[in-house]
Order: C-alpha cells, then structure tokens, then sequence
C-alpha cells in the first residue's frame, strides 16, 4: 500500500472507477504489485458522489493505469490534485473513453 511521506509529491493522482466492485477488483489486482497506492473516499473536488478511488504517486499512474485496463478493471477517469482539499482538481487527465 501507499504509505505517506515515502516519497516526497507534488501531489496525488486519483483513478475514479465505475462501480464499487470495480475498485475492488482494482485493489485485488494490485495486490502484491510493485506499485504504492492507497484505496481512499473520491475527493470532493473531483465528485460530490461517494465511491472509492485509488491514490498514488503521479510517478505510478500510467504504469497502473495500464496495468488496471490490461487486468480489465473499468476506470472511470484519473485526476491529479495537489490538494485533496481544493475546490477543483489540478487537471482531469482522462475520462472513461480515453
């Protein structure tokens, strides 16, 4: 799992799933994995709907983001944010299409 202070960031990345199960079936996959990452609540500046997402190193994000789809995990969309508590995320790096 991701564990704080680690790594020094410029902040987090956010991958948003379609459903519970999905992020379930995201931490299943990732188990035992070479990646760090943490399954915490969606963020509020990227929806005001409850779900879970997966946070992790910007560093990590395109290696499990590959890895998520190639496991066949549905991913909603993925953010960076460098404040859980900002208004808005930084950027909304892709949707459920891209």
């Amino acid at each position: 799992m991701y564990r704080e202070g680690m790594k020094v960031m410029a902040g987090h990345y956010y991958f948003t799933f379609v459903s519970t199960y999905q992020a379930i079936k995201a931490e299943k996959v990732l188990s035992g994995e070479r990646w760090h990452y943490k399954m915490v609540p969606v963020p509020r500046s990227i929806s005001s709907s409850c779900g879970t997402a997966l946070r992790c190193s910007p560093d990590d994000a395109e290696g499990i983001k590959t890895f998520l789809q190639t496991s066949g995990v549905l991913i909603e969309g993925g953010y960076t944010l460098t404040d859980s508590r900002a208004k808005k995320p930084l950027s909304s790096l892709f949707k459920k299409n891209d």
